[in-house]
């Protein structure tokens, strides 16, 4: 029986091998072994496929409950939570980064705000106000978002080169022209996403526990 998400685990794992390019209802129906006409009983078109993907994947993105109001180690744990999965399912992330822009909230699938939500709650929980709490939330995960995305472009052009230089082809930069990012060759080989993901935390984190402290003052939150 050809269901919903039978369809959308073959969206996903054909764009996990071939990139979202690759997605199409003919190829949908080849992978599936079905007319691709059949497919159009469980999803509208591809626009609808992309949006059930980001959902799938936004499925397994779990807000855990806070222990002792430690609301930052909430945060801690569900950034790398995200970027774990974003790792798993790279040709998705462009994906989980834009296609919410293109649909208005309230007509967003479900799955993809239940992240929201629960992180609305557990700000609103320790003492954030509304506003404050919809503030953070977009700090947040704008900052997930964006390192998501620069930790998948840094790509080595060949690992078996042991000159940092090389190994990252600036070589091929204009010495001129970019000084300091050929001065930058060991540090960018030896890039940490995990590492970069936590030092970036602790700056967004520094950040929202001062608001906190002004907004909720003597509560020891």
């Amino acid at each position: 029986m050809l269901t919903r998400r039978t369809v959308l685990d073959t969206a996903l794992r054909l764009i996990d091998a071939e990139g979202v390019e690759a997605l199409s209802m003919r190829r949908m129906g080849k992978a599936l072994g079905c007319d691709p006409m059949r497919l159009y009983r469980v999803a509208a078109g591809k626009d609808d496929l992309l949006d059930g993907v980001v959902e799938l994947v936004l499925s397994e993105l779990r807000v855990p409950a806070p222990v002792d109001h430690d609301w930052e180690g909430v945060l801690r744990r569900t950034a790398h939570s995200f970027r774990t999965i974003a790792l798993a399912h790279p040709g998705i992330v462009p994906l989980l980064v834009t296609r919410p822009l293109a649909t208005p909230l309230a007509m967003r699938p479900l799955g993809t705000l239940r992240p929201l939500e629960a992180l609305l709650e557990l700000l609103v929980g320790v003492g954030f106000d509304e506003r404050g709490a919809l503030h953070a939330y977009r700090l947040y995960i704008g900052f997930l978002h964006g390192h998501v995305l620069n930790e998948l472009q840094e790509r080595v052009l060949d690992p078996d080169e042991p000159d940092d230089l090389l190994r990252l082809g600036l070589h091929r930069l204009p010495v001129k022209e970019f000084p300091r990012l050929r001065a930058l060759a060991t540090e960018l080989a030896s890039y940490d996403g995990r590492r970069e993901l936590e030092e970036g935390l602790d700056v967004i984190l520094a950040g929202l526990r001062r608001q906190l402290d002004r907004t909720s003052p003597g509560e020891g939150l």
